[in-house]
């Protein structure tokens, strides 16, 4: 066996280091002028291609010319290589292909033209034999009734992939001006260099046949293969020359369009918005599916749609910053500016909800930053459309208030700091929802000053704040400043405040043997989490600032828009339909679950004193109690009706009795929600209190 081993390797050496150089140029010659031969020869022009020998003889002048190159230095072309620049032959291969002569020629011509620059290592595309006949194959590709779509798409991808390979080489293939080019070369380098003196100079236009336009064409193919091939070669060109491709080329301009084409057909007034909002990623990888399916049929159009937008994302995580800039700029303009925003702002409520849930789908999916902040800058900092979109959670169409609502959240479930900062701290900041001046106040509930006078003064409401299990509240003192929540008891204290908000008549869960409050810690364990690792780059405060001083109409605190319809909605929770309430609270929860420290007063911290005719979210909470006190009064036999009903949205009773049923809904989603916010106190208190006692023994 070794002396086997030993002949084989002085065999595969005798290979290496023999001189082919002479016979293979004469074989490599000879196939070439076989195939020019055939067309001397030849009578039958009808005759396809591949029942003639052109297809093999290409085969082997590509091994010829590979083989070549891996007995040479890379840096050098062979013979056979110099013999192809010098007689200009993929020229005439190009020739040959647009003429189809033989039928079938292009076909070969694109074959041998992929795998000549995928498989030939040493750069060829700045050689003006090259990129010139590499141009004009380009102009071929995409071209109506195109049949030879799969090894277009191929050649392009060779083209792109050897481009990233010498990304200065794009300048050539996008035809346009190098400086380079005035340089006069060697005469022995004229064959591949650079353009000659005096040749034209291609200035930044793109045909309609250019690189850019048919990739795009052919993204549009039924075909999955080519579709996908077509995506990879643009991504691999905007990972290039990202100040060339902005400043020579309409690129942006390209896809950004190809967007609002797709989007163009999506019928807004008859698709459904829960569906919208709620579609799935769309992979622009998975083409092969997507184009097996309807794509003339509403979920095809869909599918199109967010697949093309799942791309652009993926080009703008993966392009230089110069040109993902460029491209969210023009899908600014061109989709929600020109279109979006007119939609946004339709009399129409079917348009209304279906460009809506489009926007909500499109945050929740997208992943690039530079689009990202594409589509907060333009919901939250478009003073008209900002604030007709935070109206419209308190809109009196449910459904448009739910979609919205949904924005919302989508929106404070992304890494931007802007959408906190615009939505709620940029309010909270001065923090004049705390009352100036509290002496004395130390016994009154922790409510709003306004609401204490008004429910002080209510004797129904006084009398009903005991019931036979104990008293409805057990209030913590209040002071102007809010006393530092941390420690075990402290977190006990906030706990039960929101657990005690229920009356006891009403608290349902346990008739079922559901958990209390702890069933929610896990869950809350994980948002508040979550939210604190969405922050963590922020630099927000660890403490609060000091109160601003005030005087005059200044001192009227103003919550801001979103908080403003959140607590009036969370107001209206016993008279408004379950979904609505499920999409409020969650929207009240996840605010309170970040961990600014203005947030965290301001939402979850009972213990302070209200400015007059400032309302927070315990406050909201308390007169909401207080209704729910008096209307259950009217309701006869409230244990086992509230019991049905519970049962019924758990899906253990497919029944339920009509009367009373939006009252019974919303007491249940009210115990929910404040076990919900106790376990989101609870987790926050805890983190925090780990967080000192680490502190302190490092």
């Amino acid at each position: 066996m070794e002396t086997f081993s030993k002949l084989t390797s002085m065999l595969l050496h005798a290979l290496e280091t023999r001189e082919p150089t002479v016979d293979l140029l004469d074989s490599f010659v000879d196939h070439w002028k076989s195939i020019t031969n055939y067309y001397i020869v030849t009578t039958d022009d009808s005759r396809p291609v591949r029942q003639t020998d052109i297809p093999w003889r290409l085969r082997q002048m590509l091994d010829i010319l590979v083989y070549e190159e891996k007995q040479q230095d890379v840096e050098d072309p062979g013979p056979c290589m110099e013999y192809l620049l010098q007689h200009k032959l993929l020229e005439t291969l190009c020739t040959l292909g647009k003429a189809q002569y033989p039928p079938g020629m292009s076909q070969q011509v694109l074959l041998f033209s992929s795998k000549l620059l995928s498989q030939v290592q040493q750069p060829l595309l700045h050689l003006v034999n090259v990129y010139r006949p590499v141009q004009k194959m380009i102009r071929l590709c995409a071209l109506p009734g195109s049949q030879t779509e799969k090894e277009e798409a191929l050649f392009l991808l060779a083209v792109c992939s050897k481009v990233k390979q010498d990304p200065h080489t794009l300048r050539y293939i996008l035809e346009l001006p190098d400086q380079s080019a005035a340089k006069t070369p060697a005469p022995d380098q004229l064959h591949h260099s650079t353009d000659p003196p005096g040749a034209p100079v291609h200035g930044p236009v793109q045909s309609e046949g250019g690189l850019l336009p048919v990739l795009l064409q052919l993204t549009k193919s039924q075909k999955g293969s080519v579709c996908l091939k077509a995506y990879e070669s643009l991504l691999l060109l905007s990972a290039c020359s990202g100040e060339l491709l902005c400043c020579h080329t309409q690129l942006g301009e390209l896809l950004a369009g190809r967007l609002l084409e797709l989007y163009s057909l999506l019928p807004l007034q008859t698709l459904d918005p829960g569906e919208v909002q709620s579609w799935p990623q769309t992979p622009w990888s998975s083409q092969s599916s997507h184009c097996s399916a309807d794509l003339s049929s509403e979920p095809g159009h869909m599918t199109s749609f967010f697949s093309w937008f799942d791309f652009l994302d993926q080009l703008m995580i993966e392009a230089p910053e110069v040109l993902a800039l460029t491209l969210t700029q023009c899908v600014h303009q061109l989709w929600l500016v020109n279109v979006l925003q007119p939609q946004l702002l339709h009399t129409c409520e079917q348009v209304v909800l279906g460009s809506t849930a489009v926007v909500c789908a499109a945050v929740r999916l997208v992943r690039s930053p530079s689009l990202l902040d594409r589509l907060v800058h333009f919901l939250l900092k478009t003073p008209t459309l900002t604030h007709l979109l935070l109206q419209r959670c308190n809109h009196v169409s449910d459904q448009i208030s739910m979609v919205s609502l949904a924005l919302v959240e989508e929106l404070l479930q992304k890494p931007h700091r802007d959408i906190l900062d615009v939505l709620v701290l940029s309010f909270l900041q001065s923090r004049s929802y705390l009352s100036p001046s509290a002496e004395g106040q130390e016994d009154r509930h922790p409510e709003t000053s306004e609401d204490s006078e008004d429910l002080e003064e209510d004797p129904f409401f006084s009398d009903s704040l005991c019931f036979s299990d104990g008293p409805l509240l057990t209030p913590p003192p209040c002071s102007t400043a809010a006393p530092p929540l941390s420690g075990q008891d402290a977190a006990a204290d906030v706990v039960n405040s929101f657990l005690c908000l229920v009356p006891v008549q009403v608290r349902s869960a346990q008739l079922l043997q559901e958990g209390g409050y702890e069933t929610y810690v896990h869950d809350a364990h994980t948002q508040v989490t979550r939210c604190q690792a969405l922050s963590l780059s922020w630099d927000w405060p660890s403490s609060l600032p000091p109160p601003a001083s005030l005087s005059g109409e200044e001192d009227r605190f103003f919550e801001g828009d979103l908080l403003k319809v959140l607590f009036d909605r969370l107001g209206r929770i016993l008279e408004q339909p379950y979904e609505l309430n499920l999409q409020v609270t969650a929207v009240l929860s996840r605010l309170s679950a970040f961990s600014h420290p203005l947030l965290h007063e301001y939402l979850l911290n009972p213990y302070i004193h209200l400015s007059h005719s400032s309302r927070s979210l315990f406050s909201v909470l308390v007169r909401v109690m207080a209704e729910l006190v008096q209307r259950i009064q009217q309701v006869s036999n409230l244990p086992d009706r509230l019991l049905n009903t519970r049962r019924h949205l758990l899906g253990l009773s497919h029944s339920t009795g009509l009367e009373h049923l939006v009252l019974l809904r919303g007491v249940i989603v009210l115990e929910e929600f404040c076990k919900e916010l106790a376990a989101v106190a609870f987790v926050k208190l805890s983190l925090d209190s780990e967080e000192l006692t680490w502190t302190g023994t490092k």
